[in-house]
């Protein structure tokens, strides 16, 4: 897969990619998973709103964000940033394995602990660990798990401790004192990467996500929506409708398909949908779909596409000359 092209064109080496930071966020940690951004120049940020201006000013070549996690559901400020406030186009989606941590000092005890730091969101998905290991003990808000051990980690404190991603406790200094303490082992977040322009090619594992605005409000808008997409046989892996913030009851629909736009069902699909909606379809991206079986579906594709390609060649190759 290529690496998009920095903002000022001197190629993947220059790559500058803005994240949500501080370091050592779930946000750091998926990116890091990606091997061709391993030479980029990481840049993060203090807010999803920050990132995404970096793209859009050209002061970072991709932003990379959470968009959805499998317990709390939609990130709705990245959402709603990429529907409404930016023209960015999505590159790729990264699928990464959740798992909160008590981090502390060296040495410090459980017993001995009296309060623990953390995001809000983050504390109330380990409820179950804190309600039977460290009931009583205060907890302290922080703008996220990152934050809550870089403030830790800053100040030796051994009745202290913090809830977040294993890579915080390496960047500042902590140990893990017991892992995994969230309540539910199978939670997921999946991100996306963003840049200001450009669409990855097709890999045959792909995923298109777009936005439908209905310019009026009508019995069955929603039916004739999903009916272009049955008549194709084309599966949509996410259905969502969110507040256009332009009155009450005012509603869009985000959709991720399975299928890439260079794909023809896929484009004729997209453009009857911007016919029938008066124009009211906003594209997010093309690009290839997560999972742990993407790697080889995309292989398949590319097996099958080589074979197809090789029986046509010997088709027509017997075509005989004009006399």
């Amino acid at each position: 897969m290529e690496t998009p092209a920095s903002a000022d064109g001197d190629g993947p080496a220059s790559l500058r990619i803005s994240f949500l930071g501080p370091a050592g966020t779930f946000t750091e940690e998926a990116l890091l998973t990606q091997p061709d951004y391993a030479s980029a120049e990481l840049v993060p940020a203090a807010t999803l709103a920050d990132v995404i201006d970096e793209v859009k000013g050209g002061g970072a070549s991709l932003g990379f964000l959470p968009i959805e996690n499998a317990i709390e559901g939609t990130v709705n400020a990245t959402l709603d940033s990429l529907v409404f406030d930016a023209d960015l186009l999505i590159q790729r989606e990264v699928v990464l394995d959740v798992h909160l941590n008590l981090l502390a000092h060296p040495g410090a005890a459980i017993g001995s602990l009296r309060r623990v730091l953390s995001f809000p969101v983050a504390t109330a998905q380990c409820r179950g660990f804190l309600s039977d290991n460290l009931r009583g003990v205060e907890v302290v808000a922080t703008n996220s798990t990152a934050e809550a051990a870089r403030i830790l980690g800053a100040k030796h404190d051994a009745h202290s401790a913090a809830i977040a991603p294993r890579l915080a406790a390496t960047l500042y200094g902590l140990e893990v004192m017991a892992p995994a303490i969230e309540d539910h082992p199978d939670n997921k977040t999946r991100f996306v990467a963003v840049a200001r322009e450009g669409v990855p090619a097709p890999t045959g594992h792909d995923k298109t996500s777009i936005v439908c605005f209905q310019s009026d409000d009508r019995p069955g808008n929603l039916h004739g929506i999903l009916g272009q997409f049955a008549a194709r046989s084309i599966n949509l892996t996410k259905l969502e409708s969110r507040p256009t913030k332009r009155g009450l009851g005012d509603y869009c629909f985000i959709i991720d398909l399975e299928g890439h736009i260079s794909d023809e069902l896929v484009a004729a699909c997209l453009r009857d949908l911007h016919a029938e909606l008066g124009g009211g379809v906003k594209f997010l991206g093309s690009y290839p779909a997560a999972g742990d079986h993407g790697p080889a579906r995309r292989a398949e594709a590319a097996a099958a596409w080589k074979a197809a390609e090789s029986w046509m060649s010997t088709i027509r190759s017997q075509v005989r000359a004009q006399e």
